[in-house]
């Protein structure tokens, strides 16, 4: 069968320059190669065909002998045809060819400082449970957190202080073992050492080889102003400590709000109930109404306000987290009815009543 045109193989024009040249290449490579395409023959095929067409038109001489004379212009070339072009450092370089072949292989790649940095220690959750007071006006509480910390006595390398780390035979101490797979020699990390290029051979007896312990530490936590149940605040560096040295997870403290005896939240304001006497909602007057902070403040009531109204504090509800301004407070008119009356009350209610013509309703026992 006769071959395709090498520009056609790679999808560019024939006054594409290098670069896309080399990028039409990437593609085709990351799609074709065998070891992405297990026993996929028509793959394998597609993947010689692109890389005997990059491997002509990235030379200069090749190419131009390519343009004047076709595929017959490069058959007298020296090793053209005889392998499948392995200079991947040309097409990847400026990739991370960990993250390329990982998804071929499922192995790690990379050096062995990468693959400490990426060792990190798990994240901790603290539930902490605050009033409606500090969630309102913000607090510092101190928290007492049990975590893997580096061990002292062994300075976090596990061994006892009479020893050392023995070398991995496995890895001979670089922490990575290579391996060839299909056309890639790749670097995995070893499964021995788990890429520290040491084995303990006399553990540490108070951290059992682990190079943690267990610690209570002590971390004041800054609670803001307007922060609610759920609300999750992030303490960076205060999770469990990794192995060796390695970086620490973060600390999550999760918010609850108790129940207030008096106040109910909605949203960013708050609502309380009030008792107003009988005489100050039909006459009139002003009271005094408790708010989340601690201070009182006074509030009018207009003559003939009735059961259930509801009247609006500006300003006196819960701040607006990470903003400026607060919410208000919604304070809600309970009239409070006397249970036990005088029996002059009871004639001046008797004559109200009189003189607003509801006498016949009153009790038979008054």
């Amino acid at each position: 069968m006769a071959k395709r045109d090498y520009y056609e193989v790679l999808g560019v024009s024939k006054t594409a320059g290098e670069q896309e040249i080399k990028q039409a290449y990437r593609k085709l490579a990351l799609k074709y190669h065998p070891d992405k395409n297990k026993n996929n023959p028509e793959s394998e095929e597609k993947f010689k065909e692109a890389t005997e067409a990059y491997e002509v038109l990235r030379d200069p001489k090749k190419r131009a002998s390519y343009d004047k004379y076709g595929h017959d212009g490069v058959q007298g070339f020296e090793n053209f045809g005889r392998g499948a072009y392995t200079d991947f450092s040309d097409i990847f370089g400026d990739l991370d060819l960990g993250d390329i072949f990982e998804g071929f292989f499922g192995s790690s790649f990379g050096n062995k400082s990468r693959s400490k940095r990426a060792r990190r220690g798990a994240d901790l959750q603290y539930d902490l449970s605050i009033t409606l007071e500090e969630a309102a006006t913000g607090s510092e509480v101190h928290i007492d957190i049990p975590r893997s910390e580096t061990c002292e006595t062994c300075g976090g390398t596990g061994s006892s202080s009479k020893t050392k780390p023995a070398v991995c035979p496995v890895c001979n101490g670089m922490g990575q073992v290579r391996q060839t797979q299909g056309f890639f020699s790749i670097t995995q990390t070893c499964p021995k050492c788990r890429g520290e290029g040491k084995i303990i051979t006399s553990p540490c007896k108070v951290c059992n080889g682990s190079g943690l312990t267990r610690k209570k530490r002590t971390i004041t936590v800054k609670i803001p102003a307007g922060v609610e149940s759920g609300s999750r605040l992030k303490i960076a560096g205060e999770g469990e400590q990794a192995p060796n040295d390695g970086l620490t997870g973060d600390l999550y403290v999760v918010i609850h709000v108790k129940k207030h005896d008096f106040f109910d939240r909605h949203g960013n304001d708050i609502l309380s109930l009030i008792d107003v006497p009988f005489p100050t909602v039909c006459l009139g007057g002003e009271i005094e109404v408790p708010t989340i902070t601690g201070a009182r403040v006074k509030m009018k009531i207009p003559p003939g306000t009735e059961n259930g109204q509801m009247f609006r504090l500006k300003g006196h509800g819960i701040p607006y987290l990470g903003s400026y301004g607060k919410g208000d407070q919604l304070v809600k008119v309970n009239i409070s009815v006397p249970k036990k009356l005088t029996s002059r009350q009871k004639e001046l209610l008797k004559e109200f009543a009189k003189i607003s013509g509801d006498e016949d309703s009153l009790s038979e026992f008054y």
